[in-house]
Order: C-alpha cells, then structure tokens, then sequence
C-alpha cells in the first residue's frame, strides 16, 4: 500500500508500509542504562526498493549503525525497547520471532560490518566462516561449499582463492579482508545488503575498488543496498537516494542529487560545507558544523540541532520548544525544519551556495 502523498510544504504521514522491497515505520529502538535512557532511534520511517542504493549519513551518534543492527534484529537484549515496524519484501520482522530472523539473515538480507578483523572470528580461517555461512542456508556438503567459497572470494578479486581460503582474517590485509567480508555477505545471494562503513581505515584506492565491487555485485543480483557512512563523498559517487540523520531522527531525505544539488536542513548545509571540494578552488577554510553532537540521553528540546543551528534565533523561539515534522519541499524531498521556505531560499542563495 503506498503511503499517503502531502502537498508541497505540508507535514509527511508515513504511517502505512509501501509496496517498496524494505519498509522501515516510525522505528524506535531505545536502550535503558544506569545513566538513563538512550533514545539511539527515535522515530525514523523511510523506503528501499529493489536495485536502489540508500545513503544513510550523519556524524557519528546519530542512529545509524543502530538503524542497521535493528533492521538485521540484532538488538534483542533485555535493555533494549524495540517498537515500529520494519517491513522486508511483505513481512515485519520487529514483531517476528527470533529465530525467524535469524533464518532471514545471510540468506535473505546481510550486512556488512564496519571491521571486518573483529566482524569475522579470528580462529577460524576465512574460508571455513564462508562455508559455515552458506551451509546455514543450503544443505549440501563440505566441499559442495568449499567450491562456493572460493567462487565468491574470486569474485571479490582475493587473487589465488584457492590458497587464501585456508588462511586466517590476521594473514589478509584491511582491504582484503574487507573483499572476504563481502564475499560472506553475499555468499546467499542477498537481497538486501547493508554495508556499514565499508570503506573506514581504507585507503582511496582500495575505496574506489570496494565501492566499485558493491556496485557490480548489486547490478548482477539486483539487491537493495543501504550504504552507512560519514563520508558524502562516498554516498555521492553510489546512492540513488540520501537519508540524513541527527539525534535518532530524519533532518533531511530525497534523492541524492536533490540533497546535494538544493539541500535544505541547516545541518546538511553543514555537513557539505566540511566536505573539501576538487572540481572548483578554495580560497578559505572549511567551515564544519560548530559543536559536538547531543546527548541522547538528554537530546535537546524542540529541534534537536537547534543549539547548533545559526539560524535557530528566526524562528521566534519554535526551534527550542516545538519538534519539527518532516515536510516536502520538491516530490520526494522531505525536511524537519522550521525556518520559513523564504529564509531558506534566502540563506542558501546568499550564504551557503557561494561558499560550497
């Protein structure tokens, strides 16, 4: 059922799940600790389809690796509250039992760890952990799955696969061992990949092969991709859409050329204008986002970014008492903001725009 459309400028329901391959609704996913509660999600709703890439990215803190392991189910601890829904290809899993995820991981959605030197087991070599996850899945025998991991971990380009299958995670290096967790990831043939930083501690050259492996691999079995990452000149070169996250919740979501073309959230402003640029030249610093990233154990009133925000002080004190909603601008481009459009068209033309 695909959610209710607003009219341009009017707040976003996303209540009903989409006919899209992953439909994520009003996901909450808060830990209690001795300190308090951390509130790590806090109301994000968004939609995957089949072949399409999302950009999820926000400073670190603001929810996204925690969205990841939500979606995967791999938050179910007794400290953790779990509420929303999370809907892959017709089925919710938040409410699904266990070990029903469990038999959906690998097989039908897979994930790809931010270190893959302390993702994978270290001692157990590499080929063995492809081989226990793909006989998870298929009932064949030990070579039957041997002869499928090797497969994989040429396809990943680790040269002589047939004797580095026998070696351990400590024996490859950071790319390579980025190369076997992918090889693990998609041994079953995935439907949804998320990749967590798949690119961190990696050199641009390595970066470029990786982000060059998950795009092909995603052209030749159609999977939906979630890509999770701080970096936006990662996103730039490989999402179809853009999420950007701050404190648990949406700032800001479209696709990827409208967020980076005519972003809209102050904070998106920010993140651009820490992002050094090659195709023009700079004659002044970058200017990053002033401040740290709030507690989320006592997130902010109001708008969460408002102590942040230079802008906060137009909006005759709203920003401090009142949470915005996410509105649409332009069809599919939403944003949680309570500057008036004219400001905002106003400040991006003469302020932001000239200085990216």
């Amino acid at each position: 059922m695909p959610a209710a459309r607003a009219a341009v400028g009017e707040p976003v329901a996303l209540g009903a799940p989409s006919d899209a391959f992953l439909s994520v609704r009003d996901l909450r996913i808060h830990f209690e600790t001795d300190d308090g509660l951390v509130k790590s999600v806090d109301g994000l709703s968004f939609d995957l389809q089949r072949g399409r890439t999302l950009g999820i990215v926000g400073e670190s803190g603001s929810g996204k690796s925690v969205t990841s392991l939500g979606i995967m189910g791999l938050h179910r601890t007794a400290r953790a509250r779990i509420s929303g829904e999370v809907w892959l290809d017709g089925e919710e899993l938040v409410s699904a039992s266990a070990e029903h995820v469990r038999l959906l991981r690998g097989r039908k959605m897979a994930m790809i760890f931010q270190d893959p030197l302390s993702a994978m087991h270290p001692y157990y070599k590499i080929g063995s952990q492809i081989v226990e996850a793909y006989r998870v899945h298929h009932k064949v025998t030990k070579k039957v799955a041997a002869e499928r991991a090797m497969e994989m971990l040429d396809r990943v380009g680790i040269p002589e696969p047939r004797k580095r299958f026998h070696d351990y995670p400590h024996q490859f290096s950071g790319g390579m061992r980025q190369r076997a967790m992918i090889a693990m990831s998609l041994v079953n043939n995935p439907e949804l990949l998320i990749a967590d930083e798949p690119t961190t501690a990696l050199d641009v050259t390595v970066q470029a092969q990786i982000l060059d492996l998950i795009r092909d691999l995603q052209k030749e079995f159609g999977s939906a991709v979630i890509m999770i990452t701080h970096d936006l000149g990662v996103v730039a070169e490989v999402a179809d859409d853009l999420l950007v996250m701050y404190a648990g919740r949406a700032a800001e979501r479209g696709s990827a050329e409208k967020v980076f073309t005519e972003p809209q959230h102050p904070y998106t402003w920010g993140l651009l204008g820490s992002m050094p640029r090659l195709d023009r030249e700079r004659t002044d610093r970058l200017n990053p986002v002033k401040g740290s990233p709030p507690s989320l154990i006592n997130v902010p009133s109001g708008c969460a970014f408002h102590p942040r925000c230079p802008y906060a002080a137009l909006n005759g004190g709203s920003s401090e008492t009142v949470r915005p909603e996410l509105r649409e601008m332009a069809p599919g481009h939403v944003v949680a903001c309570h500057l008036a459009d004219d400001d905002r068209s106003r400040i991006w033309t003469e302020e932001i725009e000239p200085k990216l």
